[in-house]
């Protein structure tokens, strides 16, 4: 066997030649690999390709040559943007001998993004997007409005099918692009999620003031329409992130400079609650994952805040400084920078690698937060008043970890004595049941497989973290249960690498104590181990609501309208017997891990987070203290609602 496979390598060797390198010509390199120009071919690429087109419509609208958008979703799920900017280029292009338009959707690395004269700042891939998504899409039109002419041209997977042509006369000015994505591409959707796409859009017009930008979705019988449009720009943002919250000052801080051609702007305004939310941009990329912007903003904030409570005596002499959490805590950002040449780290772009940016920021923002905290001293006093309130909970949450972890501790070594853990020690094939009650949590002690699923039963309704303060949330026993178990640790030192569970499982009764408990738990996940869901570790078990027995052969079903439609189907004789499950602790060991435990079989619902901004509003209304706004969300979504177990 080894002298044969000598024998291959050295044939290999021989006829390993030029002959045997692929060269991929002008777009079939992304056709062949379009995971490495869109990140994946799910519905997260394939929204991807709308961003990459209206990114070029945005464009304009920056560079001052644009102030209308509109997006639409046809009938047959293809994409129209139409924007009122300058047009494409028609004329020939000099390199390709072809015209512009041409050359910007067929030829990778081609735009106005390059050099210095199209765009002093741009977002999207920098020339490779609108190529891309041609090269991507079942068919391409794009009609270009200008010099009084409307030019048209059509591609086929990225292929040129027509010549550009004049079409007619126009008295406006713009680009116009539909494009259809390919079902051999995108082989798990090719619909478009209208939601989702509203979400960026409405955050697009926050980030560009004065901009009008709709969306309009065709494929319904009465077509929806949504249109946005903010002179406060991303000062209304904060207003809208904070509509459900008490704001310890009426209006947002908004300042913004710009230095080196680089732009920052920031708007913020502190709340009453416990929680921070930052959200940064850069050319209107959401840099999720932060970057040197942040970094040079939350520096300049702690410094300044500890400097103006030093020189007005609310900081004494001995006082420690306060903590940037401190000072972030309550606190809603929106940073938007732009810069004419960003460097994103990865090729999602989600991190912002500039190191000149971080002393920009900071120069921008102290210069101009200082002089708006001594020429309004009452929101001063407010800011620093809520930054030592923050502390003194942090001092007494350290204190409560210290105390824990040598009585219990919020460490590995000594799990929680209620938790039946697993045998298995791999994260990745390790499941972790939150159950509700020691009656379920018996069943599903006894149920479950004891190599890969372990059980914590939680007592009762853990706390409403919405509602409380960092030092309350560590003195509750079940939650510390639960990061001990977890193993990821605590606020600051939280770290989801070191999850020992890879499934984390709420199983709970399917009547309202079992929603309200579900609910507290999402919270908690959410504001407290939110890289949990996100890494999507999260989910939730769908046991059944009714057993139905007929001779030797049981179901399972889910729902009074599941129980009707099967009694219709089935014979009357035997007579069957119905029982309805009011809590998992009705069902016996065996029965729990075949309808709820049991891989095979289960149904596992996945938590994730498609709209960040959602969820915190959602979040915000339904857990946190004002009552009026989730009384107008009971009261609006009770039609929904066709059974409420009381």
């Amino acid at each position: 066997m080894a002298d044969e496979w000598n024998v291959n390598r050295a044939e290999l060797a021989q006829t390993y030649d030029a002959s045997q390198i692929q060269v991929l010509e002008g777009l079939e390199a992304v056709r062949k690999r379009p995971g490495m120009y869109i990140g994946s071919t799910s519905g997260e690429g394939l929204h991807h390709l709308v961003w990459e087109i209206v990114d070029n419509s945005i464009d304009e609208a920056m560079a001052g040559f644009a102030d209308n958008i509109q997006v639409i979703i046809n009938p047959e799920n293809s994409i129209t943007v139409i924007d009122d900017g300058r047009g494409i280029p028609v004329d020939i292009q000099e390199k390709t001998g072809r015209p512009a338009v041409e050359t910007v959707f067929t030829v990778l690395h081609a735009g106005g993004k390059f050099g210095s004269g199209g765009y002093k700042v741009s977002g999207g891939l920098h020339g490779v997007g609108s190529s891309v998504v041609n090269a991507l899409s079942t068919y391409l039109e794009v009609h270009v409005h200008k010099n009084g002419k409307i030019y048209g041209q059509r591609y086929e997977k990225g292929a040129v099918v027509t010549d550009l042509k004049i079409l007619g006369d126009t008295d406006r000015h713009g680009t116009t692009v539909t494009f259809l994505p390919d079902p051999e591409i995108f082989t798990e959707t090719t619909v478009f999620d209208f939601e989702k796409l509203s979400a960026r859009i409405r955050e697009l017009a926050f980030l560009n003031r004065g901009l009008n930008i709709s969306i309009e979705d065709r494929r319904k019988d009465e077509p929806e329409k949504r249109e946005y449009h903010y002179e406060g720009g991303i000062k209304s943002y904060v207003q809208y992130l904070n509509q459900n919250k008490d704001a310890l000052y009426p209006e947002p801080i908004y300042l913004e400079d710009e230095q080196d051609g680089i732009s920052v702007e920031v708007a913020l305004q502190h709340t009453d609650g416990f929680h921070t939310n930052l959200m940064s941009f850069a050319n209107n990329i959401h840099t999720y994952e932060g970057g040197m912007h942040e970094s040079g903003f939350k520096t300049a904030l702690t410094r300044i805040v500890n400097d103006y409570a030093r020189r007005n005596n609310l900081l004494k002499e001995n006082d420690e400084n306060l903590s940037g959490e401190d000072v972030r805590e309550g606190l809603t950002v929106v940073l938007s920078i732009k810069h004419p040449d960003p460097q994103f780290e990865g090729q999602t772009k989600t991190k912002l690698g500039n190191s000149e940016v971080r002393t920009i920021t900071d120069r921008l923002f102290s210069a101009r937060f200082e002089t708006f905290l001594l020429e309004n001293p009452s929101i001063g006093r407010k800011i620093v008043d809520k930054g030592l309130l923050a502390a003194k909970a942090r001092i007494a949450a350290k204190r409560a970890r210290e105390v824990t972890r040598k009585k219990s501790g919020l460490e590995i070594s000594n799990l929680p004595g209620k938790l039946a853990d697993c045998s298995s020690r791999d994260p990745e094939k390790s499941e972790l049941f939150i159950v509700e009650g020691d009656s379920a949590g018996g069943s599903a002690k006894q149920g479950r497989s004891r190599q890969f699923q372990a059980i914590l039963p939680i007592r009762g309704k853990i706390l409403n973290v919405e509602k409380a303060s960092i030092d309350r949330i560590l003195a509750n026993q079940e939650i510390r249960s639960l990061f001990t178990a977890m193993g990821t640790g605590f606020g600051e030192e939280f770290d989801v690498e070191k999850a020992r569970y890879h499934k984390l499982i709420i199983m709970t009764d399917a009547d309202v104590d079992g929603a309200h408990i579900r609910t507290l738990l999402l919270t908690l996940f959410y504001r407290y181990m939110r890289p949990v869901v996100e890494a999507g570790f999260c989910y939730i078990a769908q046991p059944p609501l009714y057993q139905v027995k007929q001779g030797k052969k049981e179901v399972y079903l889910d729902s009074d309208e599941e129980l009707r439609e099967y009694l219709k189907q089935i014979p009357e004789s035997p007579k069957p017997s119905v029982q309805r499950y009011k809590g998992l602790g009705e069902m016996d060991a065996e029965q729990l891990w075949e309808t709820t435990m049991n891989p095979e079989n289960r149904r596992l619902l996945q938590v994730t987070v498609d709209d960040a901004i959602e969820a915190d509003k959602v979040m915000t209304m339904l857990m946190g203290e004002k009552v009026e706004p989730r009384r107008e969300f009971i009261e609006g979504n009770a039609q929904y609602v066709e059974n409420i177990d009381t």
